[in-house]
């Protein structure tokens, strides 16, 4: 196959970037190991995909033993890279949703990964294909019944500690856990065990962006050669199981598999980020009961103290030539109290302003303001509403669009809340890898609200085996 000019280049733009203890594989040796990597994909009947660190890179999280990796730079006395953009709103890379593409045709069957920053389930990847082997920072977990809820905000928590909510579940109401392990921690169970299974079944085991070096995760993927599998490896540096396997490729992961892609004929979908927040009315009748005192709240679905990190404050103002003095609501949890004649029915515009991340400045939403609460839930098809969100921001990539998706009464207080769905940000994906979207180092990598990483504790690469 013939090199373009453009292709040349931006090659010799990634050679570029190279750090001195990487390696990049000459561009001809490259073409060749891609057409081989599409050529097995192909034919695979069982793919795994392993991931590390590598595939997130692009997204602007940093790796841990890249030449810019969090613990070469502590190693090296050098400072951390200061964040632009909070841990939250990373999004998925090339790689992230050219994997959800290939489980979509049923070409890959299974995901591990040791990452934690929950990009694989925001990208698209079922739940139960994928094993995150050292926790998502993103996940809660009833430790009673064992129901996972998937937040917005990063869970303050490491270690498998108890957090600060409750199972929502009426026959529970257990207190929730996160689900990060730190080095002591070993390997649960419910990860390990699928991850194994699939292992063993594998006819191809695809490692993007591993180091491969953390016990016993590291050894998973040796389990799929009894069984006459195979390994690939790509990566920007040697690995302790290159020997082990059938192709290694020294190459930008994004740019690998975007290579592949092409010549699979198989496009890499774009990425729509929804998020969900609820307006609450809350009312009472004056002592007179001429007026009714309300109260209006811009809240988190997950519950009235969880915070609600896309969105930075809040104006409101009236419709209808209604003369109420308008408010900018900077504190969370947003609220506006007024008091209002009981008779009247009017909208209120609430202009929400999108914190760092986000793909707009802000989106306007107007809220109709009516005392008269229904006791019935309206229940949407909310499956269809998000996807058709998705449709339109990727027919027309615009974030801001938003629908209602539920409406339900809180009888105690007298109050009515509605859930709305918003697109927050579309990313589009071409032949090149997109921009990345800053250095994401807030939060677990970089110390949020005074939390540090678990990996700065220790370096040993092993963890505790499971009992």
């Amino acid at each position: 196959m013939s090199l373009g000019y453009a292709e040349k280049l931006s090659y010799i733009e990634d050679v570029g970037k190279v750090g001195m203890s990487e390696i990049c594989d000459p561009l001809h040796v490259l073409q060749e190991k891609i057409e081989r990597l599409a050529v097995m994909l192909r034919k695979s009947k069982h793919l795994v995909v392993f991931t590390g660190a590598g595939i997130s890179t692009s997204c602007g999280i940093p790796d841990f033993r890249g030449p810019k990796g969090i613990w070469t730079l502590q190693r090296e006395g050098k400072a951390l890279p200061q964040a632009s953009l909070p841990f939250h709103r990373a999004m998925p890379s090339m790689t992230h949703m050219a994997l959800v593409e290939l489980e979509k045709a049923g070409i890959l069957k299974f995901v591990i990964s040791q990452n934690i920053d929950g990009l694989h389930l925001r990208s698209g990847i079922p739940r139960d294909k994928l094993a995150e082997l050292h926790g998502n920072s993103f996940m809660e977990i009833c430790s009673s019944c064992g129901i996972e809820y998937l937040r917005d905000f990063e869970v303050e928590t490491i270690g498998l500690k108890e957090t600060s909510r409750r199972c929502s579940n009426v026959d529970c109401g257990a207190k929730l856990r996160d689900t990060v392990l730190d080095w002591e921690d070993a390997l649960p169970p419910k990860e390990m065990n699928p991850a194994e299974k699939h292992c063993r079944m594998a006819d191809v085991v695809l490692c993007l962006g591993a180091s491969l070096q953390i016990t016993p995760a590291c050894n998973l993927p040796l389990k799929s050669l009894r069984g006459g599998g195979k390994i690939v490896i790509v990566n920007l540096q040697e690995t302790p199981k290159d020997k082990k396997a059938s192709l290694v490729i020294h190459g930008f992961v994004d740019k690998v598999i975007a290579g592949v892609m092409d010549r699979l004929n198989m496009r890499i979908p774009p990425f729509v980020r929804i998020d969900l927040f609820q307006v609450i009315l809350t009312h009472t009748l004056s002592s007179d009961k001429r007026f009714v005192n309300w109260i209006l709240r811009v809240a988190s679905v997950h519950g009235q103290k969880a915070p609600l990190p896309f969105i930075k404050y809040v104006e409101v103002s009236f419709l209808d030539g209604q003369n109420y003095k308008e408010a900018v609501l900077h504190k969370q949890p947003f609220q506006l109290k007024r008091r209002t004649v009981k008779t009247k029915i009017f909208e209120v515009l609430l202009k929400l302003n999108f914190s760092d991340g986000c793909g707009c400045l802000s989106s306007q939403i107007k809220v109709p303001i009516d005392f008269k609460v229904s006791t019935d839930c309206f229940n949407y098809d909310k499956d269809a509403i998000l996807q058709k969100l998705r449709d339109t921001a990727t027919g027309d990539p615009c974030c801001g669009r938003h629908e209602v998706i539920e409406k339900k009464p809180i009888p105690d207080p007298r109050s009515e809340a509605t859930i709305y769905a918003i697109v927050t940000n579309v990313l589009q994906y071409n032949k090149t890898a997109p921009e990345s979207n800053g250095s994401v180092m807030k939060g677990r990598l970089g110390g949020l609200n005074g939390i540090e990483t678990s990996w700065k504790r220790s370096r040993s690469g092993k963890r505790k085996p499971r009992s």
